[in-house]
């Protein structure tokens, strides 16, 4: 995929049509939509990344929730799991305020870019292997364009191999080589990227202790250790 700009990227997300099963899935949610967002006028589109072109922190995410990011267009805004991320991201320095509710509320970040594996909300939270790789070129040239990342921080085991696959570790790395899947595990790249695993703020995780409010900030913690006030 040869673009030549982060906007020209999000123009081809936006109108892509290649996974059928998770347009027709978002066309639904957004036309049937949650009671309480009734009033809105749902996204219902594949959602591109959003952040700071000259990023050193990039986030990689599962995908679109279908109430949150299918409904507002904008990476992890207007549910929980962009409550527990912005959140972080304002306490250490990445985001210009806490919350996120809709794509004009103005917020912005600050040396840090959000994107996913997955850029359509897939049913049940779960993108097949299949739609993953069709999605894969977006990822792919969204690392070519943030040309100044140093800290990922992957969120979820899905996320977590969709970059190293993206960014060629998987293939370049022996398989007892590549950095493990673990809750805080760092690893320190031979280009000098460091990769930050992290559980996925999701009510899953978040609700049943799996991820704590304490285990969340050190992972941010410790990507502006990183990389410095």
């Amino acid at each position: 995929m040869t673009l030549q700009s982060l906007g020209a990227l999000d123009r081809a997300v936006i109108s892509c049509e290649r996974c059928l099963r998770l347009r027709a899935y978002c066309r639904r949610v957004a036309r049937e939509k949650k009671r309480e967002f009734r009033d809105w006028e749902y996204w219902g589109k594949p959602v591109p990344g959003f952040g700071d072109a000259r990023a050193r922190l990039l986030i990689v995410g599962l995908a679109p929730g279908a109430h949150g990011s299918n409904r507002t267009g904008r990476m992890f805004t207007g549910d929980s799991s962009g409550v527990w991320l912005y959140e972080a991201l304002h306490r250490f320095g990445f985001a210009s305020r806490a919350e996120a509710v809709a794509r004009d509320d103005g917020l912005e970040l600050r040396d840090c870019y959000i994107t996913a594996a997955a850029r359509c909300a897939p049913p049940a939270n779960k993108p097949t292997r299949t739609e993953l790789e069709r999605c894969r070129p977006f990822l792919s040239a969204e690392l070519q364009m943030l040309s100044r990342v140093r800290v990922v921080v992957t969120l979820g085991q899905v996320a977590h191999e969709s970059w190293l696959r993206t960014a060629g570790w998987w293939t370049t790395l022996a398989p007892r080589e590549r950095p493990p899947f673990a809750h805080g595990a760092v690893t320190r790249l031979s280009d000098g990227t460091t990769l930050i695993a992290s559980y996925h703020p999701s009510r899953q995780n978040t609700n049943t202790g799996k991820l704590t409010r304490a285990m969340w900030h050190a992972v941010f913690r410790s990507a502006r250790d990183i990389l410095g006030g």
